[in-house]
């Protein structure tokens, strides 16, 4: 660990040194490239400088004990070790989890998609509970919500809406929320005052960056070919329809149109740019489809990752064994204590599989 953040400083200093630089400054394309990388370090560097300040405090009060045999200095010297000890143990654990490598998808923005399971308008009502609680919890972080799509009853609620969440951080805190949500409570419309069990399901997607197609002619075959006509006069002489097959994929693009061949050849570029955009948009839609189906299941109620229970006003999260007794403010968007502690599971996870990966 000491190796790896021995290296995060010696580039952070680097960088330091490359924005100071009198070439590089004029160079404003590259003075945003090392200053955003170095922003990206700060926090680390900051936190290990601080680690080694305490290694040698502590280093030093230890040498201090050792040496002295004056009853008030060794007293001062071992309030300082039992001081020092814990705190050095507990930024060197903050240490190996700001190492550990981020979901690279955590900064974009989320597309999340509520639908009614099991239980029928009851089920859409509390689609409709859920979609007000997630707007709720991002509007309080300052972010925005657009939404995408709707399918309304007409009561208040959902069989499905699709909406984006717009602002920095957004899939790494929305992240956890996929899988089946669970209500406990009396519909309105039951009139012997049974609870009823309903779900929904919530999927959580990161974003798409645009695709942008960039198109590698080593990976284009280009043949040159006579354009073919009513026959006659309209057959051309000289070799102007031109014909591009991408040979990762396959697809063959013909053009002939045009009279000349360079004409021909940018026709034929652009159509096959566009083949691949709508090639690459239909793999992106089909992965998030996937994701969807596994982070949903089936909509059963035995697949739940929390319950809402009305009667008891509880809200508990079956992932971590987590209860909140305040359902109203659970409701309300307030949800970072559920959130911070799968958080803290999952870096606890990740660490587990480090330390396992180191020792081996």
């Amino acid at each position: 660990m000491l190796e790896k953040l021995a290296g995060i400083e010696a580039r952070y200093d680097e960088l330091e040194r490359l924005m100071a630089d009198p070439d590089v400054m004029n160079d404003y394309a590259k003075v945003a490239e090392y200053a955003q990388e170095r922003s990206s370090l700060a926090d680390i560097v900051d936190a290990y400088r601080k680690y080694k300040r305490q290694l040698q405090q502590l280093e030093d009060a230890r040498a201090l004990l050792e040496s002295e045999s004056d009853d008030e200095l060794r007293a001062m010297a071992e309030a300082e070790i039992a001081e020092l000890e814990p705190a050095t143990s507990q930024l060197a654990e903050q240490l190996k989890t700001m190492l550990l490598p981020k979901d690279p998808r955590d900064e974009k923005n989320v597309i999340m998609e509520i639908r009614a399971g099991a239980g029928g308008e009851e089920a859409a009502l509390f689609a409709g509970d859920l979609f007000r609680m997630y707007a709720r919890y991002a509007e309080g972080r300052g972010w925005k919500v657009e939404i995408l799509d709707q399918n309304e009853t007409g009561k208040g609620g959902f069989k499905e809406i699709v909406f984006k969440v717009k602002g920095k951080g957004a899939y790494s805190r929305f992240k956890y929320e996929s899988g089946v949500h669970r209500v406990q409570r009396v519909p309105e419309t039951e009139a012997q005052g049974r609870i009823h069990t309903s779900t929904a399901t919530v999927a959580v997607l990161a974003e798409v960056d645009p695709v942008d197609v960039q198109l590698d002619m080593k990976d284009v075959r280009m043949e040159f070919y006579r354009s073919s006509g009513a026959g006659g006069q309209n057959v051309q002489k000289n070799a102007t329809a031109v014909r591009l097959i991408h040979e990762p994929t396959g697809l063959e693009v013909n053009v002939q149109d045009e009279r000349s061949q360079l004409q021909n050849r940018e026709r034929a570029m652009s159509i096959l740019a566009s083949r691949l955009y709508d090639m690459e948009m239909a793999r992106q839609h089909q992965e998030r489809a996937d994701e969807r189906r596994s982070q949903v299941g089936t909509g059963e109620r035995s697949e739940k990752i929390r319950t809402y229970n009305y009667p008891q006003s509880r809200v508990t999260d079956h992932r971590i064994n987590v209860s909140n007794y305040n359902l109203p403010a659970v409701l309300n968007g307030d949800l970072d204590d559920f959130i911070d502690e799968l958080a803290t599971r999952e870096q606890a996870d990740r660490l587990g599989g480090s330390n396992g990966a180191d020792a081996e």
